[in-house]
């Protein structure tokens, strides 16, 4: 078990946004999660994430927001993936110089999401696209068997998408993801968990969710 959640109700500071919370995220499973916006998909993500970080995880994180630099390079903002490895003095270090064999790993984490020709951009002269591309490489360069990511393919057209959630699948084990696109999802998920109004709508093996009820959600 990687996770789970019984009768919780989460939110942020005294707003409850969902309520009556209870799942369980095994090991091995692709969870996406379904709803229109405002469902609680983003507090649910936060809750599991810190779940599996107090439990000392390595948790491959993605926000919504991509938590990047964006005066540090592209190249540097993947890097930070990895900080909390290594101390304070030996992270700054490597953030003014990185040492060719980092540069490599990062480089061959590039490739594949169309980033080579911008490793040494700064963050703030890209686009959405590839900002979003950047927060998946820092998760793919991070690393360990489990992903969270919000939304990480919102700003990259279709067939992006489907080669990235491709690429996501082949390398983390387990993942918790909110996604918009339903087929997406179909096509990535293990188990569909479909949200609104501030509870769990339904939670089932992907196969056996209905175009019904993914209609009621967004109805």
């Amino acid at each position: 078990m990687k996770a789970r959640l019984d009768g919780a109700e989460l939110g942020y500071g005294a707003a409850t946004v969902l309520r009556d919370v209870s799942l369980t995220l095994q090991e091995g499973e692709r969870v996406v999660l379904l709803g229109p916006s405002g469902a609680g998909k983003t507090t649910l993500l936060a809750a599991i994430h810190a779940q599996l970080i107090a439990r000392d995880e390595r948790v491959a994180l993605v926000p919504q927001d991509h938590g990047l630099v964006p005066q540090m390079s592209l190249r540097r903002n993947v890097y930070m993936g990895r900080l909390d490895d290594h101390g304070a003095v030996r992270n700054l270090a490597r953030l003014i110089y990185l040492p060719r064999g980092l540069r490599d790993q990062i480089a061959a984490v590039l490739a594949p999401l169309g980033l080579s020709d911008h490793a040494t951009s700064p963050v703030e002269a890209l686009s959405g696209g590839q900002r979003q591309r950047t927060a998946l490489a820092r998760a793919l360069f991070r690393g360990g068997g489990m992903l969270i990511a919000d939304e990480p393919v919102s700003a990259v057209d279709a067939m992006q998408a489907a080669e990235i959630m491709a690429l996501l699948s082949a390398r983390f084990t387990t993942a918790m993801i909110a996604l918009h696109d339903v087929a997406l999802a179909r096509s990535f998920a293990t188990r569909i968990i479909g949200l609104r109004d501030g509870r769990i709508r339904f939670d089932a093996a992907a196969d056996r969710v209905t175009d019904a009820q993914i209609a009621r959600l967004y109805g």
